[in-house]
Formats: C-alpha cells, sequence, structure tokens
C-alpha cells in the first residue's frame, strides 16, 4: 500500500469480518454477537493471518461504549434512578464483595499474592454495560422495572470500579509492588495524601461531577439543542448531540476521574428531560449499533484460544464464579428485597459475564505488579466465554421463569381480561406469572401500545369489537389494566405469546410496533397459524414496506407516505373550493 493506514484497515477489517461472521451466526440460530467476538479472534495476533492494531481497535470501541450509556441515559430519567436505588445500591455492593471474595479464595488457592486476588476478585464482580444493554435491548426490558433495576445496578457497579481504579496504586504501594508506572491521583500526590485521603478525594470528585451535572449540565446541555434545533439544519444537530456525548465523557474522565462511560450516562439521563431526546437517541442509533460492533472485535482480539488448553482447572473455576457465584448472589439479593422470580432471574442473568471494566483493571494489576499475567488471561478467558454463553443463560433463564411462576395448569402468559379480580391483577402487577389464555374468538390482537397503538385501541374500543393488546412494558400494561383493557404481557414475537391470544381464532392482526424486523417475524408466525387472518403492519421505508409483505401482511402503513398523500389530499381539496386561487 502507497499509505500506512492502520485506523482504516482496523475499521475495514473489523466491521467487514464481524459482518460475514454474524451473518453467519445469524444464519445458524447463533446470536450475531459470537460471530462479532469470533471476528475479533480471527483479527487478533493469536491466529495466523492479518493482525488488526489492537490499542486503535480498543479506542474505538471506547466510542461505542460512550455512545451506547448516551443512549441509555436518554431513556432513563433521574426519576428511575432515584426509583431503584434501594435494591440497586445494596444489591451491587453485595454482589460486588460475593463475588470478589470468591475471586480472592480462587486467587490464594493458587498461590498468588492478598493484592492478586482482590484485583482478580474486583475483575470477575463487574458485569459488561454493552453485553447488559444489548442484552436488555432486544428482549425491550429497558423500560421495564426489571431492566432499570439492572441499569442502576449497573451504575453503582460503574461507581464502585472507579473508586477501584484510583485506588489501585495506593493499594499496590501498601503491597510494595510498583506504583510508579501509573499514579493514583495526580491531586493526592502533589497534597501529600495516603490511602484514606485518596478515597475521600475519590468521592469527593465524583459528588462534584454529579453535582455540576444536575445543576449546570440540566440547563446548559437542553439549551445548547433546543438552539441548535431551531437551525433547522439536521446535520448540525446530529453533530451536537455527538460532540456533547463525547465531550462530557472525555471531560469527565479527565477532570474528575468517573469513567467515559459514566459521563456519558449522565449527560443522556440530563437531556433525557428535554422534549429533543426521542430525536437524539434516533440520530445517534447508527454510530451506536456500529461501534458497538467493533467493542465486541476488539474483546475478540484479546482472547488466546490457547489458554483454554493451558489452564482448563482454573478456567473453569473463574466461569463458575462468573456465571454461577455472581448469579446465586443476585439472585438472592433480589429476592431479599421481595422483589418477584422473574426479576430476580433477569438481574441474575444479565451480571453472568464480564467486560470492559474487568480489562482496564486486569491491565492496571499487571502494569502495577499486582496481577500475573496468568491472572489476566484468565480474565479475558472468563470475558470471552461468558459473553459468548450469555445468551444461552438467557434462554435458560427465560424456561426456567416459566416454570418457576406458572401456577398449576396454566399456559405461561400473563393475561389480564376486562373482569379480571382485584387480587389476581394487584398480584400479577408484581409478576410476569401467567393465568390462562385469552377466551376470545373473531377477534382483533393488537401488538404494542405506544403512540401509534394508543390511538388504534382507543378507536376499537368506541366500535365496541373484541380485542385484545399484547405488550411487555411494564408500565405501560399497568395503565391498559387501569383502563380494563384485556392485555398479554409478553414480546409479540415468541411463539407461547401469540398462541395465548388464539392466533387460530383472531380475525385481524395490527401490528403497531416500530421495529420492522420484530414485525416480520409476527407476521410470519402468524401468516403460517392462521392462513385467513387479515394482517396491518406499520412501516418507516419502502424496504420494510418489502420486507414485511414478502413474509404475508396484508397491509403496510408507510408514515411518511401517508402524509404526504394527507398534505395532496388536503391541497387539491383546496383548490376545488376556491379556484379562483390557483395560478
Amino acid at each position: 500500500m502507497p499509505h500506512d493506514t492502520p485506523l482504516i484497515a482496523t475499521i475495514v477489517a473489523g466491521l467487514g469480518l464481524a459482518f460475514v461472521l454474524g451473518a453467519i451466526a445469524q444464519r445458524l440460530r447463533i446470536p450475531p454477537l459470537v460471530g462479532y467476538l469470533l471476528a475479533g479472534v480471527a483479527a487478533g495476533p493469536f491466529t495466523p493471518g492479518y493482525v488488526a492494531d489492537q490499542a486503535l481497535a480498543t479506542e474505538l470501541a471506547e466510542i461505542g461504549v460512550i455512545l451506547l450509556m448516551f443512549g441509555v441515559g436518554l431513556h432513563f430519567s433521574l426519576n428511575d434512578l432515584l426509583s431503584v436505588r434501594a435494591i440497586a445500591l445494596p444489591g451491587a455492593v453485595v454482589q460486588i464483595v460475593v463475588a470478589s471474595l470468591m475471586g480472592l479464595g480462587l486467587a490464594l488457592f493458587m498461590g498468588w499474592t492478598i493484592g492478586a486476588g482482590l484485583v482478580f476478585g474486583l475483575a470477575l464482580s463487574v458485569a459488561s454495560t454493552v453485553v447488559l444493554l444489548r442484552a436488555m435491548q432486544e428482549r425491550r426490558l429497558m423500560d421495564t422495572e426489571r431492566g432499570r433495576i439492572a441499569v442502576g445496578w449497573l451504575i453503582v457497579e460503574d461507581l464502585a470500579m472507579v473508586l477501584a481504579l484510583v485506588l489501585l496504586p495506593a493499594l499496590a504501594g501498601l503491597q510494595g509492588a510498583n506504583s510508579n508506572t501509573i499514579p493514583a491521583d495526580w491531586l493526592a500526590s502533589w497534597l501529600g495524601m495516603g490511602f484514606g485521603g485518596v478515597l475521600l478525594l475519590t468521592v469527593a470528585k465524583v459528588v462534584v461531577f454529579v453535582a455540576i451535572m444536575l445543576i449546570v449540565g440540566r440547563r446548559v446541555i437542553p439549551w445548547i439543542l433546543h438552539y441548535i434545533a431551531h437551525t433547522g439544519s439536521r446535520e448540525l444537530f446530529r453533530l451536537a448531540v455527538l460532540a456533547i456525548a463525547l465531550t462530557v465523557a472525555f471531560g469527565s474522565a479527565k477532570l474528575f476521574g468517573v469513567s467515559l462511560a459514566l459521563g456519558a450516562f449522565f449527560a443522556g439521563m440530563i437531556l433525557s428531560e428535554s422534549a429533543l431526546s426521542q430525536r437524539a437517541a434516533q440520530e445517534t442509533l447508527p454510530l451506536r449499533d456500529a461501534f458497538a460492533v467493533l467493542f465486541f472485535v476488539s474483546v475478540g482480539m484479546l482472547f488466546n484460544p490457547a489458554s483454554l488448553l493451558r489452564e482448563p482447572w482454573p478456567l473453569v473455576a473463574t466461569l463458575f464464579i462468573i456465571i454461577v457465584g455472581k448469579s446465586v448472589a443476585a439472585f438472592l439479593i433480589v429476592l431479599a428485597f421481595r422483589h418477584p422470580v422473574g426479576t430476580a432471574l433477569t438481574i441474575s442473568a444479565s451480571l453472568a459475564q464480564i467486560g470492559e471494566f474487568s480489562f482496564i483493571l486486569a491491565e492496571l494489576g499487571v502494569k502495577l505488579n499486582l496481577l500475573p499475567t496468568a491472572g489476566r488471561d484468565l480474565i479475558l478467558a472468563g470475558a470471552i466465554l461468558t459473553i459468548m454463553l450469555n445468551p444461552v443463560v438467557f434462554a435458560a433463564v427465560d424456561w426456567l421463569s416459566r416454570r418457576l411462576e406458572r401456577p398449576p395448569g396454566h399456559s405461561g402468559v400473563d393475561v389480564v381480561g376486562s373482569d379480571a379480580r382485584a387480587g389476581q391483577v394487584a398480584a400479577s402487577a408484581k409478576s410476569s406469572a401467567a393465568p390462562e389464555a385469552t377466551q376470545l374468538k373473531d377477534h382483533t390482537i393488537l401488538v404494542g401500545h405506544g403512540r401509534v397503538g394508543s390511538i388504534v385501541a382507543d378507536a376499537l374500543k368506541k366500535t365496541g369489537q373484541p380485542f385484545l393488546i399484547i405488550e411487555d412494558a411494564d408500565d405501560v400494561v399497568a395503565k391498559l389494566r387501569e383502563s380494563n383493557f384485556e392485555t398479554i404481557v409478553g414480546n409479540a414475537a415468541r411463539s407461547d405469546v401469540l398462541t395465548s391470544a388464539n392466533l387460530g381464532g383472531a380475525r385481524y392482526l395490527l401490528i403497531a410496533i416500530p421495529e420492522a424486523f420484530e414485525a416480520g417475524q409476527i407476521v410470519q408466525q402468524a401468516r403460517v397459524a392462521n392462513p385467513g387472518i387479515r394482517i396491518i403492519a406499520r412501516a418507516h421505508s419502502d424496504a420494510e414496506v418489502d420486507h414485511l409483505r414478502s413474509l404475508g401482511a396484508d397491509l403496510i402503513i408507510m408514515g411518511e407516505r401517508e402524509i404526504a398523500l394527507g398534505i395532496i389530499h388536503n391541497l387539491f381539496g383546496w383548490q376545488a373550493r376556491n379556484p379562483a386561487t390557483q395560478g
């Protein structure tokens, strides 16, 4: 090549391999995430062939983490965070302590020092931001109570790891290790503070950061976006969103020592109170997805497949701590706070993996001579394997949740009719357990009760036609129950959910959710189960229209096209009534 372009080569190799292997994984009915990880292994230094720039891939992955956490913040208000503090704060702290003690025990068994054991245990205690959020989004759990608990738990873990990263150099000094390579904190060093002083200073800096974001950021960030929005430039608006996310994340990390992910999350959370939050989320979505893929590729590049054969038993013990030890601890903690079994299982599955903070802790531990390189290899191998196994863990949890929460003689999906008893409604509001399937026949099934679905539901109610709604957002379901709408709780793409809606006996299926791929799965299953059912779906582009029609939808409504037809209809109506105004 005439020019050395490692950045372009890394992006091309990472995204290209991820696309090919992700598509193969999807074809084999394996989560594409596994393909992304294998793409990183293929581009890494431990396999033959092309080797991508590992440092560049890691930095690109950080951008993905920043944008992802910013997007989560856009959908997660301060009230949501405060609403789960009673369980997220003590739960995350107890779970970190339990996992760290298990890691310390394994380290001492292998003959490591106490300092190495603490670093190893901390690395095993913190879950991956990207993996957890991707799992929540795929299952449409972000707006549910269990989704809010998982994200709140994650934020507490991030804060704890920020504290750990600052204190590790001080711990290395106490252990007699080499702590000169990385200063604990430049201000603490300048002031000559000890371990206790570093701890207090770190807490103070985090408090100052949060205060600035809540007091100053709450006014400045929305004002900037509103000002740019009024210019009418979509390009400038998109640039403003990205600039705010990246600048706040980078500035908070440099000035206050908090993580890039945490800074981006607070920026998004502050912006969530603005009316422009939905538009900001849409503008950053393509970049979030692309850079999130690069995160998984960068993780795969760190993995040496030979480690699976070199140290099998320590690796098995590490996987046991991450998948079983952490999960059981989280499960018992959530149950202790009197939350449903389904919520406890979901939180357990969400935390049964490790990721980006684990890598950072491992690298820092090795640089400080606290952690042996064998410990870093175990952490990397544990991360790769648990990320790959996480979809399997979620599948097992879904199956177990249905078994444990199902009352004897009932199906597996929560159905609440308009004549439901008050006690049944109250119990179901706290659980995803399933009473019996609907008794409706010749009815209409409405999937989704958002901005579009709510209008359709109100119209159907006025006509008196028999219908039911399929919805999986807890807060929406609660409102539907208050309004006496017959509601099935669950993801309509699941066959058991559609079966409980008596799809075979329904006349119409109205799909009001905006996700075209998920809608396609629903259409495909509906057409097989009931060839005569009339299906109406929504779409946002011509490609989505073609996709849904090819799967069997009878009518697809595209919003932009209907708006254009409405404008034309009214224009021609005015012209017909006022011919003198033409010309």
